[in-house]
This record gives structure tokens, C-alpha cells and sequence, in this order.
């Protein structure tokens, strides 16, 4: 099996950012710790418009300068020890802006199909040139922000130009909508491979010119998200994130659709979700649809005492038996 340590590494999008070493720095180092000795590399997937927020104000406000030369020595320390870094786009940073205190966002732009043609191919471009600078070396793969990369149409011409075919943004079955979210996954079949696309990321086309490599996903009970909930109203110290940011929340709707129906998450190391690592891959690793992809997922921020014992563990079991990599061999 091939395994895929994928991160999102980005802010809290919320009334309250948090901070670069809470959210980032300090929880990308603990994974670190992790896989260091181990050799194992694992994928970054970089909000590459929040480097361009920080570089479009730091010269009015020190605080800027200084969480920006984090971030790059960071993703620069990361890639030049094989590392992957990857394209994620929140576009949304394109109407945000630190007001002196905090970062103030607007999210009614949050996918790139509430853009145009032309600003879809500057954003893509100047966000995947601003990690050139940084690293060095051209990402291969994207991910859209919030799994928002529907149509792809919209955005197709932009990777091809700046030569990026692999999108890792698609997860089977998974389904949501909202007034600035929105995707739709249900018609991928679960433990899905990698497979090419042309026009449609949810439709297989032998013949397309780039790759989807889905995140993992696992069907989830409600009785999951009612003891997720207890967590939160009962939390033990193992259980506190790292960032100290606040998330957006998520509508009402959504919520009780999840605490009353079976539903399909990502395989996640974010919190308790961590928990199902271990079963949601030993079901892609017997199953016959799979041809040998497992992609998990997790954002920094999220990241806990107890979500990362559960991810070291799953790592302890698995080095020796299956092969961790990163986009560059899909390439």
C-alpha cells in the first residue's frame, strides 16, 4: 500500500485566526518528531494565499514580518529535506486583510468558481509561484480549499498552465453544501485509487490528462459525532488542540444531518477523528476496489496529544510493512 501523510497548513478561518506557532509551526514540528526517525515524508499542502497576504502587508505591520519568516524557514526546511510541498487555495484571502490586530476575512468568495476565468489563472499562478520562490522547486499537486474544486472545469486550464495534473481534493461518498461551500463526491465508490480525469474529477477518464488521488474516506455512525461532542464538552487535557485559533462553525442543518444519519468523513489525524485511523485502513487494505492508495489527512491546528499517540501508533505498525510517499511519484 501506498500511504499519503498529507497536511492542509493554514489558520483558523473563524472570529479568530490564532496564532502562526500555535496552528503551524509547533504542531507541523510535533508530526515531525514522528516520522523524522522513521524517514518518512510527508505532504504539505500549503495555503499559499495566506503567504501572499503576509507578503502583500508586512511592511505596515512588524508582527507580519516576523510570522512570514516563519512560515517560509519552515516550508523551506521541510522541502529541502524531501518533504513535499504542495498548491492548497483558499481564494478567500483575496478579500481578507490584517486590520493591525487580526486578520479579518470575508468568505463570500471561498471557492475558486466564484471567480472568473482570468482571476482563477492569476490566483493559481501567483499563489503557486510564491512556493516556487520559497522552495525552489514547482508543486505537482493541488487541493482545493474546502474540497470546493467543483466545476473543475473552471479551474483546469490554470493547473495546465502552470503544469500541475495531480488534484488530491476529492474524498468517496463525501457530500456538502452550503452558501460558500460546496462539493459533491457521492458517485466516487468508496476505497477509490488513483485515477485519471479530464473534465470532471469525479468522472474516470482513461484517456485525461490528470490524476486524482482521492483522500481516504470511512463511513461514520452518528453515535461518532455524539461522543465527538461530549468530547468537546467534556475535554481532558489529551484532548485539547494545538492551535488556539476558532474554526467556522458549521450550520445547524449540517450538524443535525450528522448526528442523525450514517455519513462519510476523510481519515483524519485532526482530533478524535484520529481514532478511526487505524479500522478505515485496514478496510482499504483488503478491499478489492482498492489498488493501493491510502491518503490521509490533517491540519495542524487541529492536531491533539491524542490524535497524534493514535497517528504514531498507526505509523510504529505500518513502516516496515508499507511504503509512505509523496505526489512526486505519481508524477
Amino acid at each position: 500500500m501506498n500511504i499519503y501523510i498529507t497536511l492542509d497548513y493554514e489558520l483558523f478561518f473563524g472570529s479568530n485566526s490564532g496564532s502562526v506557532d500555535k496552528c503551524i509551526i509547533e504542531p507541523t514540528n510535533a508530526i515531525l518528531d514522528i516520522v523524522n526517525p522513521h524517514d518518512i515524508k510527508i505532504v504539505c499542502f500549503i495555503d499559499a494565499g495566506y503567504l501572499i497576504a503576509l507578503e502583500r502587508q508586512k511592511g505596515e505591520h512588524p508582527q507580519l514580518k516576523i510570522d512570514y519568516d516563519k512560515v517560509t524557514q519552515q516550508i523551506k526546511h521541510l522541502s529541502d529535506n524531501g518533504h513535499g510541498i504542495e498548491l492548497h487555495v483558499h481564494p478567500h484571502w483575496e478579500d481578507s486583510y490584517f486590520d493591525g490586530e487580526n486578520w479579518a476575512f470575508d468568505t463570500s468568495r471561498y471557492k475558486l468558481s466564484d471567480f472568473n476565468h482570468k482571476e482563477v489563472l492569476d490566483i493559481i499562478t501567483q499563489y503557486n509561484n510564491i512556493l516556487k520562490k520559497i522552495t525552489g522547486k514547482s508543486p505537482v499537486a493541488f487541493r482545493a480549499g474546502g474540497w470546493s474544486a467543483q466545476p473543475f472545469i473552471n479551474i483546469k486550464k490554470a493547473l495546465e498552465i502552470n503544469n500541475i495534473f495531480i488534484d488530491s481534493t476529492v474524498y468517496p461518498k463525501g457530500y456538502y453544501s452550503s452558501g460558500n461551500q460546496v462539493f459533491d463526491f457521492r458517485s466516487i465508490p468508496e476505497y477509490k485509487s488513483s485515477y485519471k480525469f479530464s473534465d470532471d474529477l469525479t468522472k474516470e477518464d482513461l484517456s485525461g490528462s490528470f490524476i486524482e488521488v482521492p483522500i481516504s474516506s470511512t463511513k461514520v455512525s452518528p453515535f461518532f459525532f455524539w461522543k465527538f461532542a461530549l468530547k468537546k464538552i467534556f475535554k481532558q487535557k489529551r484532548d485539547l488542540a494545538f492551535g488556539n485559533g476558532k474554526a467556522v462553525g458549521m450550520s445547524k442543518k449540517e450538524l443535525l444531518r450528522l448526528m442523525s444519519s450514517y455519513s462519510y468523513s476523510v481519515v483524519s489525524i485532526d482530533g478524535f477523528k484520529a481514532s478511526l485511523i487505524k479500522s478505515s485502513f485496514k478496510k482499504y487494505v483488503t478491499n478489492t476496489n482498492n489498488k493501493g492508495d491510502f491518503v490521509l489527512i490533517g491540519h495542524p491546528k487541529a492536531f491533539t496529544q491524542y490524535s497524534l499517540n493514535k497517528f504514531s501508533q498507526f505509523i510504529n505498525y505500518n513502516k516496515d510493512k508499507h511504503q509512505f510517499t509523496t505526489y512526486k511519484s505519481k508524477g
